[in-house]
């Protein structure tokens, strides 16, 4: 066959889910893909880096890409990068989800609207949680509302965690992916490595078991990954900024600690398919989240 008889006939593109922190984009991404790749938990700016997960059906290649809440008011270089992280990802995607909760606007709402001005593609309102909004009547109003602010090219309502109307958001999305070769293999689910998703699920675990305990500002380094046999070791440190916070995670004789531990690792084991033995310590690092070259060493680096 010559080139010019030559016939596309996949597709492959890009989703950025994008909204204000704690509006449920991971969660959205991970029902969408099946699978657990991007933590969640209920405290705000969860997600602080893009997330790619990636969903091949036959010839339909969707590559969502979760990102940071966008939010206002801190001035952190950590701050700062999310906000970058997320406004970039609008400008190169094939379509965008914006994503909202319930019946709530917030000016971080409004603000994530006016990053939607530099996107060129079709742009999907999606309304989250609406298994949890008592009068359905009360939705056609907001949805006017927020139209009247601007055009959107489909308005869809959903509940990420009940799985609501997410095969059709699914197909709307497989509708408007240009024709394309796929990017990646047909298995691969994901573009981040296994070391950044262990350092992920150890993070989750901490922020959903201290909640407002420990502050924002806690990262995760893995110092050592090896296999032994069929063992996976892995050794990570927790940085903290202050004594006070090392003595809350590692809790009374080291009890929370092991339970962070233990989570992680079941979460790991379910993933990597493999025994892992974790081993966790914490570390005193302070105002890492306030300082550039810090966040570079951590991963924290503009793609």
């Amino acid at each position: 066959m010559s080139t010019s008889e030559y016939r596309l006939d996949t597709q492959c593109g890009y989703v950025a889910i994008v909204g204000r922190p704690n509006v449920g984009k991971s969660t959205l991404m991970n029902h969408l893909l099946g699978q657990k790749i991007s933590i969640t938990s209920r405290k705000p700016q969860t997600t602080r880096q893009q997330i790619v997960g990636i969903s091949t059906e036959e010839k339909i290649q969707i590559i969502f890409v979760d990102t940071p809440g966008l939010h206002l008011g801190q001035e952190k270089a950590l701050n700062k990068f999310m906000n970058k992280t997320a406004s970039a990802a609008i400008k190169d995607v094939d379509a965008v989800v914006f994503l909202v909760d319930r019946l709530h606007w917030t000016d971080e709402d409004e603000y994530v609207l006016e990053q939607l001005k530099a996107a060129k593609c079709p742009v999907i309102l999606a309304i989250n949680k609406i298994d949890l909004v008592a009068n359905k009547d009360d939705l056609l109003p907001h949805i006017d509302k927020i139209s009247q602010i601007r055009k959107f090219d489909h308005v869809m309502p959903l509940s990420a965690l009940k799985g609501h109307n997410l095969e059709n958001l699914h197909k709307l999305l497989s509708s408007v992916m240009p024709l394309s070769l796929h990017y990646y293999p047909e298995d691969q689910i994901t573009d981040r490595s296994e070391r950044f998703l262990a350092a992920e699920m150890i993070r989750e675990k901490i922020i959903r078991q201290l909640g407002d305990e420990i502050p924002y500002d806690i990262a995760v380094e893995i110092e050592s990954w090896k296999f032994e046999g069929r063992t996976l070791h892995i050794h990570a440190a927790i940085l903290v900024a202050r004594n006070g916070q090392k003595r809350i995670v590692i809790g009374e004789k080291g009890a929370r600690l092991k339970s962070i531990g233990t989570e992680a690792r079941l979460d790991m084991e379910n993933l990597f398919e493999t025994k892992v033995m974790l081993n966790l310590w914490v570390k005193v690092k302070g105002a890492w989240s306030d300082d550039e070259r810090a966040l570079k060493s951590l991963g924290y680096r503009d793609e």
